[in-house]
Formats: structure tokens, sequence, C-alpha cells
């Protein structure tokens, strides 16, 4: 089972100052930022997934730039993300049409061969055939019965594309491996759409659709699609919401997944946002939250409206920054650092008002929680690069550049719990999927 990264232009400034939280005076956007597999040793996934729609086009607007999109297309993806070094040689690349960029058109606006072209281009090694995302889900029902007209209309096109995807991949050689998607608005339906994959040809099935499911409703639809399989057809959760579960769904034996999950939950998440693996599953940390004042849209609008000062915000500010960095160097006692980030944190309440009970309420989350990160001083303990460089600042929520950090610190915890989840030594020269010589690679 491999852990795919879907990124999307996810890089930092090696030399961010988090001091002055400033970019370095020399920076050059993407050309000096590093990838996760930059700074980190190993790479903290297998390979990296790109989707058409983060790339994309003059009809959905993704998150490169045009220039940035041309050279994807024109020096390939392997080289856009820096993956031309000896040990990421064997790592793959996905790719996927973007569904989610044309959620709401009636039909994709690719066509399978200007994908397979954006493919070919980018010298993607795994692409996946033009799916239309279903979000009806009717857990109870079996066989073909239920699903509006909409989702059987989407079905039918996912098919008709993958079919000709399939045709058409063939032009591409070996080196590129085909993914059929299978969608569907039950777990039968799913299992349907599979195994009609599987008929037309292809050895490599990726299941969509798995991001607004329930835990217990991803069970239903790979226990129905491992089912109607056969044993060596490759499994790929796509878009897999749900990557710190991967355990539980090891059983149904997914040769891949790709997930943004660790890295997102780094900022996105109000508790879980600094990952460490115990040896018995992943434990999570809350980070501790000291924003910038000046920027933070909270505060500036009580500042604008007066019930805040500015000039009390930069002083607390700059305190709870101080006595966290002092507790870190063992100059300040866990107390005094609680204290000072509860003081300033407190003011994000919606009444910032001494005695207040949001206030309060808000100061006693923000105690719990700084006091247990601080206490445990978690990033001590982590032997990863960017702990080990960053130190206290790895924890604290902030910037960008610090929060991805945190992120990246998260990819390379949560590959190597994988890596133990399947009894695996840590890899740390060579990457790649299995593959197997039959029709889907002709």
């Amino acid at each position: 089972m491999k852990f795919i990264f879907a990124d999307s232009l996810d890089v930092v400034d090696p030399n961010y100052n988090f001091v002055t939280d400033s970019f370095a005076p020399e920076r050059r956007p993407y050309w000096g930022d590093r990838y996760p597999h930059e700074l980190m040793h190993p790479a903290p996934y297998d390979g990296v997934l790109v989707s058409r729609g983060i790339v994309g086009d003059h009809r959905f607007p993704g998150k490169y730039t045009a220039a940035q999109s041309m050279r994807f297309r024109r020096v390939g993806a392997r080289k856009f993300l820096r993956l031309e070094d000896a040990r990421f040689s064997s790592m793959p690349i996905f790719g996927d049409s973007g569904a989610f960029s044309y959620v709401q058109e009636e039909k994709p606006p690719y066509t399978p061969m200007e994908i397979l072209e954006f493919y070919a281009d980018a010298g993607f090694t795994h692409g996946c055939s033009v799916d239309h995302i279903i979000f009806d889900f009717d857990r109870e029902v079996s066989g073909m019965v239920a699903g509006s007209d909409r989702a059987r209309q989407r079905f039918d096109i996912t098919l008709e594309n993958a079919r000709d995807f399939f045709a058409l991949a063939r032009g591409l050689g070996s080196s590129f491996t085909p993914i059929g998607v299978a969608q569907g608005w039950s777990p039968s339906s799913v299992a349907e759409s599979a195994s009609q994959l599987e008929k037309m040809g292809y050895s490599y099935i990726a299941i969509g659709g798995l991001v607004p499911l329930r835990p217990e409703d991803v069970h239903r639809c790979l226990h129905a699609v491992r089912g109607r399989l056969a044993r060596d057809t490759r499994i790929h959760l796509l878009g897999f919401a749900k990557a710190e579960q991967i355990d539980d769904f090891a059983r149904y034996e997914p040769t891949s997944f790709d997930s943004t999950s660790p890295l997102i939950r780094a900022f996105k998440d109000s508790r879980a946002n600094y990952y460490v693996e115990t040896g018995a599953g992943l434990e999570y940390y809350a980070a501790v939250r000291i924003p910038q004042a000046i920027e933070n849209p909270r505060f500036m609008r009580a500042i604008k409206s007066g019930t805040l000062d500015c000039d009390t915000l930069l002083t607390l500010e700059r305190g709870a920054l101080e006595c966290v960095r002092g507790y870190d160097r063992g100059r300040v006692d866990l107390e005094t650092a609680v204290e000072s980030v509860c003081a300033y944190g407190g003011l994000l309440a919606d009444d910032p008002s001494p005695g207040s009970p949001s206030r309060e309420k808000l100061v006693a989350a923000i105690r719990t929680a700084t006091t247990r990160t601080l206490k445990d001083r978690p990033w001590k303990r982590c032997p990863c690069e960017i702990c080990r460089e960053a130190s206290v600042e790895v924890v604290i929520f902030r910037s960008s550049n610090r929060n991805k950090r945190r992120g990246f610190h998260n990819l390379g915890v949560f590959f190597e719990h994988v890596q133990r989840l399947l009894g695996k030594e840590l890899a740390r020269d060579s990457f790649q999927i299995p593959r197997r010589v039959g029709a889907a690679e002709r």
C-alpha cells in the first residue's frame, strides 16, 4: 500500500525568518521554495498526484499561474516538481482529471483524448480516466436500483469516458499506466462500476466519490468492490480524506491511496495539528495559537471597531512569542508560557471583555490544549529535519510558512506510520508502485 501525496504547490521558503515572520530578502517564489521531498529524508510519501484542476487552464483556473501551468506541460511534471534526483527516479507521478473543479457542469469539460494529451505532455506515469462525481449515496440499496437520473447519467458518462480512455492510452506505451475511475450512488453500484472497468481491461481501478462519505460507508463500498474484482486487480483510493484511519481499511488491500489530509490538518483542524507516531498508532497535539495581531481578520475588525487596542495586542503577541520561545530554551516556566498564550488568545473570543463567558470559555480551552503541548514537548523528541531546524516554531500556529512546515512534519510521521502498519522497514532509496504486465499496460 503506497501513500501518494496530492500536491497543490505546497512549498515553503527554506530561509524563512520566524522571529520577524518574513521571507528571505533574496527569495524567489517557487524557484527558491522547497517541496516536502526536498527538505526531508526520506521523502515523506511514495509518490505524488497532480490534479488537472490544480494546474488549471482558461476554463477552470487552478492554483498554478498561467506561466507555471505552461511550464508544467513544457518541461514535464518530474522536472517541475523537482523529482529529477536519482533518489526520486522511481517515484510515480499520478494524475487525475480534477473532477471537483467541474462538479457543477452537466458533462466533464475534458475529453479522454484531451486528458491523455495532458498526461503525455507532462510525463505522468499513472493517469486516471475522466470521471464525473456522484454525490448521491444510499447505503441500504442493493443491485442497481435507486439512484437519481443525474447520478445514473454521471455513472454512464464515467464508464463511457473510461472505455475511450483505455483504448487511447495504449498509444502511450508501457511507461504509462491507465487507471479507471469507478463512481456510484451505493456500495453495489460502485462495485458494478469497478467490475465493468475490469472487464474493459483495467488492472488498476480508482474508487472515486469517497471524500464526503462516512467511514462506515467507505467500508461498505470497499467490501462490495473487493467482492467483485479479481485478487490481483489493484485498487487506488482517490482523494482519501480519512488518511488517519487507513489502518482500518488495510483489510481491503488497496495498492495505493492519495491524500492531503496530514498536511491540511496542520492548519485546518482545531485540535489535531501536530502528529506523533507512538508505535501503537498516531497521537495528536494542538498547535500553540499565537496569530499575527495586525493580520488576523478578527483582531483587525476589533481594532477598527475600537473593541481592542492595537498597541495592547502587539504587546501581548510579543509577550506570548517570547515566553513560548523562552520555555523552549529552559528560561521560562510552563505556567508562565501557558498563561501568556491564554492572555493573548483569549482576546479572540466573541466578547473579549474581561470576565465575559465567551472569553473565559476560550481561555479554558486554550489553557488545556497549550499545557499538554508545551508540557510534553513533542518537537524535542522528533528526529525529522523540520523539527530539528524549527524547534518550537513548528508547533506555533501562525504564518503559512510555519503551518506548512508542521504539515510537512505530519506527512513524514504519517508516512512512517503507514510503513509500520504494513510491517515494512521505512524505505529510503527506492519508491515504486508495483506494476503487473497485463492488458492495462500495453
